[in-house]
C-alpha cells in the first residue's frame, strides 16, 4: 500500500487509496463507553445509527467541528479506527503514508492537532492539503497551472470558497455555516410551522432527500407532536422543504461572495471560462447553484463526486507530493 488519502470532514469521513480508490465513506461519528471513552465501539453508519436512541452508558462523538478536532484524543481513537477498517489487510507494523485534507482556513495551530493525530493514529508521514485544492484536483483540475480556478466548498461544518492558482491562493473567505445548519434550520422550521418535533436523522434525511425529489413530489416525515406528545407524519412538498433551508443557505452565499472583493482582476477572466467548482454535500441541494450563479456571476459547475472528490485529490498527493509542498505553506 502506497498510503492513504483522507478527507476528515464534520459530516463525513472519506478515504481513498491509489490502488483501489475510494475505500471508505462512512459519517463521522464513534460510539465509545462512557467509562472507556478511548475505546472505539463503533464507527460511522454503526455508531450513526444511533443518533437519539443511544443506552444509558455509551456516548455518541463527532470528532469532528467545524472540520477541525475539537479533542485530541477522541479524534486519534477515531483516526485509528478508520485507518484500520481502511486498510484491514495491511501487515502488522507497517505505517502508511497519508494525505489528509484541511480546510483552507484552519489555524497552525489547528493544522499541527492534524499532523499529530496522524501521526499517533498510525500514518508514518502525514501530509496536509487545504480541501479546495484537493477537491480541485479530484474533478480533473491542476492546482499547479498558471491559470485561476475558483472553489466552493460546502460542508458539514464550515463552508468556504477558495481562489487558487499556481500553487498558491489567491483569495479566501469562509464561514461556520453550513450542512449541520441547514439540518437545524429545517428541523425548527418543522417545529415552528407544523407544531412536530423530529429526530437529527429525520431532519437529514429530508434535506439530503428533496434534491432526489422531483418537483410536485412530496416527502413524508415522521416525528411527535408538539402540542399533544403522540406520534405524526407530516406531509411536505419538495419546494416548501428548499424554501425553508433558503434564508439559511443565503446566508452562506452572502458571506462567500465577499472572496470576491480579494480575486485580482486579471483572475476574472479565467474564471469566467472555467466557471466556478462547487464541491461538498451541500452543493447538492437544490437551487443552490443557481443561487452561487446569481451571487458570484459566474457559471457554476458541481462536481460529478462532489461528497468524494476531496478524498480523490488526497489520494492522488501520494503521487504528486509537489502539490502538497507548494500549498503547505
Amino acid at each position: 500500500m502506497r498510503g492513504l488519502g483522507i478527507d476528515l470532514g464534520t459530516a463525513n469521513t472519506v478515504v481513498g487509496t491509489p490502488e483501489e480508490g475510494v475505500v471508505l465513506n462512512e459519517p463521522s461519528f464513534m460510539l465509545v463507553r462512557t467509562k472507556e471513552p478511548h475505546r472505539a465501539l463503533a464507527i460511522g453508519h454503526d455508531a450513526r445509527s444511533l443518533v437519539g436512541r443511544t443506552p444509558i452508558g455509551i456516548t455518541q462523538v463527532r470528532p469532528m467541528h467545524n472540520g477541525v478536532i475539537v479533542d485530541l484524543e477522541t479524534a486519534r481513537t477515531f483516526v485509528s479506527a478508520v485507518i484500520k477498517r481502511a486498510s484491514p489487510h495491511r501487515p502488522y507494523g507497517v505505517r502508511p503514508k497519508g494525505v489528509i485534507a484541511v480546510p483552507a482556513g484552519a489555524t497552525p495551530l489547528e493544522r499541527r492537532a492534524l499532523l499529530e493525530v496522524g501521526h499517533e493514529a498510525g500514518l508514518r508521514k502525514v501530509g496536509l492539503i487545504p480541501e479546495p485544492v484537493a477537491g480541485a484536483l479530484g474533478c480533473g483540475i491542476n492546482p499547479l497551472e498558471p491559470r485561476a480556478h475558483l472553489v466552493v466548498d460546502i460542508g458539514g461544518g464550515t463552508s468556504e470558497v477558495t481562489a487558487i492558482c499556481f500553487g498558491g491562493i489567491l483569495s479566501h473567505r469562509s464561514c461556520r455555516l453550513a450542512g449541520d445548519e441547514l439540518t437545524h434550520a429545517l428541523y425548527q422550521y418543522l417545529r415552528a410551522e407544523h407544531n412536530i418535533i423530529v429526530g437529527e436523522l429525520t431532519a437529514e434525511r429530508a434535506k439530503v432527500g428533496a434534491p432526489d425529489t422531483e418537483d410536485g413530489q412530496s416527502l413524508v416525515v415522521e416525528g411527535r407532536d408538539a402540542v399533544t406528545g403522540r406520534a405524526r407524519l407530516v406531509t411536505l412538498e419538495t419546494e416548501e422543504v428548499v424554501d425553508a433551508l433558503r434564508p439559511t443557505m443565503s446566508g452562506i452565499v452572502q458571506t462567500l461572495t465577499e472572496c470576491l472583493e480579494d480575486l485580482p482582476a486579471q483572475a476574472i477572466g479565467d474564471v469566467m471560462a472555467e466557471g466556478v467548482l462547487a464541491i461538498g454535500g451541500g452543493s447538492m441541494l437544490r437551487g443552490v447553484s443557481e443561487m452561487l450563479e446569481q451571487a458570484f456571476g459566474f457559471p457554476v459547475k458541481t462536481a460529478e463526486r462532489p461528497l468524494t472528490c476531496v478524498a480523490e485529490g488526497a489520494t492522488a498527493c501520494l503521487e504528486h507530493p509537489e502539490v502538497v509542498a507548494a500549498y503547505s505553506n
